[in-house]
């Protein structure tokens, strides 16, 4: 890679119809409409996509379905994080078969691995990759950061392209930004769409937004003007995403209401079902019907 991937990078939720089944058209219309609101790639299986609740056969048909609906319009990023080394070794193969661009993973959410394990995990497992791979630092979750030495010394390791970093941590983020600055192709991508605008008026190459299912365009713009350095543009176009963000994110008492705001807010824009893997479940009518009036206020769909 000469170039490093950037721009708004949607992590696509995964449209579902039962537990075990993929609402198809539904993918396809979310794919259509994230190509057609000008983002420049599609991360599926990662946190909002619930890639570690579905099933290895579902997994695979999802990577199927997207790669075939995409056929290269844009990069495909697939998630492979997994307890287990060779299902993430599986996944990514089938990831490559079935045209994906690069693959994903944060570290092993089990045992926590220290950094020296971690760093020989890392290179046992980047070894057997057949495509580029971007390190996912999300320790909120797996309960393990990829430290800054080890990201240093993943710059000696050719099939490594960059970081996708969720950790909220801005320090943390100005001394990945140091260190990637010795990598030409490497990209540095952040999760959180509250602080994409600052990453990348800071040189960050991205983000990884989850509010860009509901409304690409408006993420891919306050990505350009932030790549563009326009800063009043940039602070108009955040204070709407801060808005989007508020809106949906706040509905409901649990942390998983960030993806069933999501998703419900995709059901009543008509473009997928919004049923949940479990152990979640959807939103009830009483919070689907909040849901509904901030979509409208936000200009998403019509009163």
């Amino acid at each position: 890679m000469s170039q490093p991937l950037s721009g708004i990078i949607p992590p696509l939720v995964t449209p579902l119809r039962d537990r075990d089944l993929l609402d198809s058209e539904g993918l396809e219309r979310l794919i259509e409409h994230l190509i057609g609101g000008g983002v420049s790639g599609l991360f599926i299986l990662g946190t909002t996509g619930e890639g570690p609740s579905l099933s290895y056969r579902l997994r695979r048909e999802l990577i199927e379905r997207t790669c075939k609906q995409t056929a290269g319009r844009v990069p495909v990023l697939v998630g492979i994080t997994d307890t287990s080394f060779t299902e993430s070794v599986n996944l990514a193969r089938h990831s490559a078969e079935a045209g994906a661009t690069h693959v994903v993973t944060a570290p092993p959410y089990y045992f926590p691995a220290a950094p020296p394990e971690l760093q020989e995990y890392i290179q046992d497992l980047v070894a057997e990759m057949p495509l580029p791979m971007f390190l996912y630092n999300m320790p909120g979750l797996t309960k393990v950061s990829f430290e800054i030495d080890l990201v240093r010394r993943a710059l000696d390791m050719p099939g490594i392209c960059g970081v996708k970093d969720s950790s909220c941590d801005m320090i943390y983020f100005h001394r990945l930004m140091e260190v990637a600055k010795q990598r030409a192709d490497w990209s540095v991508l952040v999760g959180p769409e509250e602080l994409t605008a600052e990453a990348v008026l800071l040189g960050g190459h991205g983000g990884i937004n989850g509010g860009a299912n509901l409304h690409p365009k408006l993420y891919v713009e306050m990505y350009q003007a932030a790549a563009a350095q326009d800063l009043q543009r940039t602070r108009e176009l955040h204070a709407k995403v801060m808005q989007l963000a508020g809106s949906i994110y706040t509905v409901g008492r649990h942390k998983s209401a960030i993806i069933k705001g999501l998703k419900c807010g995709l059901s009543l824009m008509g473009i997928c079902d919004d049923q949940m893997a479990e152990p979640f479940h959807r939103f009830r009518e009483p919070e689907r019907a909040v849901i509904r009036e901030r979509l409208v206020s936000l200009g998403l769909i019509k009163n």
